[in-house]
């Protein structure tokens, strides 16, 4: 028996890094919002690694906060250890990962979730999922009035409670159909021991998603006690530590070390004897897995020719003495899991608590998706994270505030935000899922980006703070924050260009200790900085009336003056790209019937319906000719702008 139990603006399915950026845009926008998880225990659960961050993943984490949205906040509050990656590289690539508390951060992210305005947080599964139809909302009483140009969708749970919603967001992370393989053992199941929502994924199969099977898994955890540390190498973290978020003053300190071991011949000889106890290699597991987070046991096949692996021991909380082994996922039998990581050393006497498992799970081809996250043939509903294709906490969890922030936008009538690949890493994300596609889980690298000079991670708040202070999720104190910051660092660029260093032994000393040319006359802090082996903190002894900036404001003029001519390139790229994101593409095109258009651009251009041709230049499959045709069909039908939608 079912019965009425509520109508909401933003309904979210889902209480992971995605629904939980979701719900909380959306309810802070000013929608009646309601979040529905399986198990309230497990808000914001870390199922894969304890860990936020990493490369180009950072970056993404970065521009959530500079957003307005809750993931750095969590990170900073609730990290055990913090390093920034790829110190030895450009600061393109700079990216910040810590490793997390995993229950520290779940009881944030619930209670962020308690505490938020317009916002329920409900422990019930949805079962049912459908839109309904104007003639059906006249026969329930408790529509009357239901706006005739918004969406409806019905949702009900196991209890049969039903709710009525203008907007769905569809955040089911691996959930949706899971099933858990662990050698030949498979059963109905969600990650760490919840369960599946199935019924969820049968009602879904009844409305046009072009639903699919990807696979991911998860290494064991193990027990502190049984690891000999002596015999590993330690990894420590940085010091001074730079936060995720632009509001955290205070970082606080690394309270854990972290440690690396090696796999060897004899982890790969018992491995090799029993790939074929492997679901993945026997064929059993039909869903495509993650290409850049392999297996151990796919990482031994695909690199023969490779002595050893690489795994991090890293610890799962102050309060537990589970222990996770980074880059060691299986689904190998759990007697086979046990004898090959006892192969390793440091590892001997190693104790499983948690064993490996692969996990496969229903997700939908993203192509089907606008660049708002909507739905193309189903108004009013949205996806996001897992179940959208991609893999990672941070990617999820941009996508959520993306449809979050386009759901609430729906409701109340307002234009839609598109991100753009130009500006942000979240809108290099969603603009290759939704006019790339992906054949397997979807990974953000900076190598994804063609602008990752201009969207690195120092400068997220610069790019992207003011649109979220637009969009309404940016509040007074933080945008204080910002334009100070901002102000502080124009000064100084300003001051260095005007600032005139004289010749000195001192200063000719240091130049060339640092390889580089001695001066004989005046010279611009500018140009002295524009020098590869010299830094801003290097030229500190001579620069007396320096004011006193935060740190990253510092590293932040340091790039802008050195990499000048470098990112003044790259703007006459995104000029150039922004020329063809102008010529917008009309909706509804017959594809298949324009002439001049190769076959494989017309069935390609037909299924992503692109907005213009800057992202008709993106799809795979479409070349610079079909892009010519376009162009000139284009100019003959003489088309002007046309709205987002």
């Amino acid at each position: 028996m079912s019965y009425f139990a509520g109508i909401y603006d933003v309904l979210v399915v889902g209480a992971g890094h995605a629904g939980i950026e979701a719900s909380l845009a959306a309810a802070r926008l000013g929608c009646q919002t309601a979040i529905f998880t399986i198990n309230l225990d497990w808000v914001g659960n870390l199922p894969c690694n304890p860990s936020i961050g990493g490369t180009a993943k950072g970056h993404l984490v970065r521009e959530i906060d500079a957003l307005g949205g809750e993931m750095g906040r969590a990170a900073d509050a609730t990290f055990l250890q913090s390093r920034m990656l790829n110190r030895g590289k450009g600061p393109a690539v700079h990216s910040l990962r810590a490793q997390i508390d995993r229950r520290r951060y779940s009881d944030y992210m619930k209670r962020a979730l308690e505490r938020q305005e317009n916002l329920e947080l409900r422990q019930s599964e949805i079962i049912s999922l459908r839109p309904l139809s104007p003639s059906e909302r006249e026969g329930e009483a408790e529509l009357a009035g239901w706006p005739s140009e918004q969406p409806c969708w019905r949702a009900v749970t196991r209890l049969g409670a039903v709710y009525y919603s203008k907007t769905v967001i569809l955040a089911t992370g691996t959930f949706l159909g899971g099933r858990i393989y662990v050698g030949d053992v498979s059963y109905e199941g969600g990650p760490d021991g919840t369960f599946a929502a199935t019924a969820l994924a049968a009602s879904l199969k009844k409305l046009p998603i072009p639903l699919r099977r990807f696979k991911t898994g998860t290494p064991a955890r193990v027990h502190r006690r049984s690891i000999d540390f002596s015999q590993l190498e330690v990894q420590p973290g940085d010091d001074p530590i730079v936060p995720f978020s632009y509001a955290t003053e205070e970082p606080g300190e690394n309270q854990v070390l972290c440690h690396i071991a090696y796999t060897n011949r004899k982890t790969e000889e018992v491995i090799r004897a029993n790939l074929h106890r492997s679901p993945l290699f026997a064929g059993i597991i039909e869903g495509v897995g993650p290409r850049y987070c392999p297996s151990i046991e796919d990482k031994i096949v695909r690199f023969p020719d490779k002595e050893r692996h690489q795994l991090f021991i890293e610890p799962c909380g102050l309060d537990t003495e589970e222990m996770y082994l980074q880059g060691m996922s299986s689904s190998l039998p759990e007697e086979v899991q046990l004898a090959f990581y006892r192969t390793i050393k440091g590892l001997e006497q190693v104790q499983i608590m948690r064993n490996a498992y692969a996990i496969e799970y229903d997700c939908v081809d993203p192509l089907a998706l606008a660049p708002t996250l909507a739905f193309k043939e189903l108004p009013g509903l949205y996806g996001a994270g897992q179940f959208n294709g991609s893999s990672g906490y941070e990617e999820a969890a941009a996508q959520g505030l993306a449809a979050g922030i386009n759901a609430a936008r729906l409701v109340q009538g307002r234009s839609p935000v598109i991100f753009q690949r130009s500006n942000s890493y979240i809108g290099t994300l969603i603009d290759d899922l939704v006019t790339k596609g992906c054949s397997d889980p979807y990974r953000m690298m900076t190598s994804r980006s063609e602008y990752r000079l201009l969207l690195r991670q120092d400068n997220a708040d610069e790019r992207l703070t003011p649109q979220g202070r637009e969009i309404g999720l940016v509040g007074d104190a933080d945008w204080e924050r910002f334009q100070r910051r901002m102000r502080q660092k124009e000064e100084e660029l300003a001051r260095l260009k005007k600032l005139t260093l004289s010749p000195s032994d001192q200063l000719n000393q240091l130049l060339v200790s640092h390889e580089t040319s001695p001066i004989s006359t005046g010279i611009r802090m500018e140009e002295l900085l524009r020098r590869p082996r010299i830094s801003y903190d290097d030229l500190a002894p001579f620069d007396p009336d320096r004011p006193p900036l935060p740190r990253d404001i510092r590293e932040r003029v340091e790039i802008e003056i050195k990499y000048a001519g470098y990112i003044k390139r790259q703007l006459a790229q995104v000029e150039e790209m922004a020329r063809l994101e102008s010529r917008k593409l009309p909706g509804g095109i017959d594809y298949l019937s324009l002439e001049g258009l190769r076959s494989e651009a017309r069935e390609k251009l037909q299924r992503v319906q692109p907005r213009s041709i800057g992202q008709a230049a993106r799809i795979s499959g479409v070349s610079p000719a079909d892009i010519s045709v376009l162009l000139i069909w284009l100019e003959k039908r003489k088309t002007g702008p046309i709205q987002d939608s």
